[in-house]
């Protein structure tokens, strides 16, 4: 059964999305601070966060970041600021995924499916792939990480995803359009400019982890190419 950690202040939407979670057969937890969260996530773990953006001790978005320097437990957002700049902004700091107020209860139950979907897509697969891999490239399913030159670091579902999709095929270009349709498989409607997000976030963290090798090209009109290059070459 997994565990969703709602970290919501408002007790109705909480006990709305709690009851909806609990009758699609995952175990919710409620926290109504940025900072019960935080702790019950530390204690008890979770396996998706749906976080409220505004709460009372602290900005959602800080939450996020703790959350993402603690490890890789997937996050929804979820806003009522519907501008694109935040929308962005929680994707920047490692969202997985955003939902925008006022939404459905089954809607909201819907995108933490599709996420868990996600991570044991990316399990399956990144199995296969490791098996024959000659860019040296390790996708490690379990902790979401990749390994390269005795040296690993920790991604986010959506970012493990995309590295994975432009690896299976090294030299190819993906399109922003072939990405979304890889990355989010339930009809969404995805801005070019998220991927553009996730993708400038995965790069920068695989250029601080890995200095003087390059992993992802912009190809400009067309998306995306995955390729090993020395950058000072």
């Amino acid at each position: 059964m997994a565990r969703v950690l709602i970290i919501e202040d408002e007790p109705k939407i909480a006990s709305l999305l709690s009851d909806y979670l609990g009758h699609a057969g995952y175990d919710p937890v409620i926290a109504e601070t940025g900072g019960a969260g935080l702790e019950a996530l530390q204690q008890h773990g979770a396996d998706v966060v749906l976080l409220d953006l505004m709460l009372p001790d602290m900005d959602g978005l800080e939450v996020c970041k703790k959350i993402r320097a603690a490890g890789n437990t997937p996050v929804i957002m979820v806003t009522a600021k519907v501008e694109e700049v935040d929308r962005l902004v929680g994707l920047e700091l490692g969202a997985d995924d955003y939902i925008c107020k006022p939404f459905s209860p089954r809607e909201v139950v819907a995108r933490v499916k599709a996420l868990l979907r996600r991570m044991a897509s990316v399990s399956l697969d990144s199995q296969d792939q490791n098996k024959d891999n000659p860019s040296g490239i390790t996708l490690d399913e379990d902790r979401i990480e990749v390994r390269y030159q005795e040296q690993s670091i920790t991604l986010t579902v959506v970012e493990f995803a995309l590295l994975k999709t432009l690896a299976e095929r090294p030299g190819h270009i993906r399109s922003r359009q072939q990405l979304i349709d890889r990355i989010y498989n339930d009809n969404r409607v995805v801005s070019d400019r998220t991927v553009d997000s996730h993708i400038k976030k995965l790069r920068r963290k695989l250029a601080d982890a890995f200095p003087g090798v390059e992993f992802i090209h912009s190809i400009y009109g067309a998306g995306y190419r995955f390729e090993l290059t020395d950058k000072e070459a």
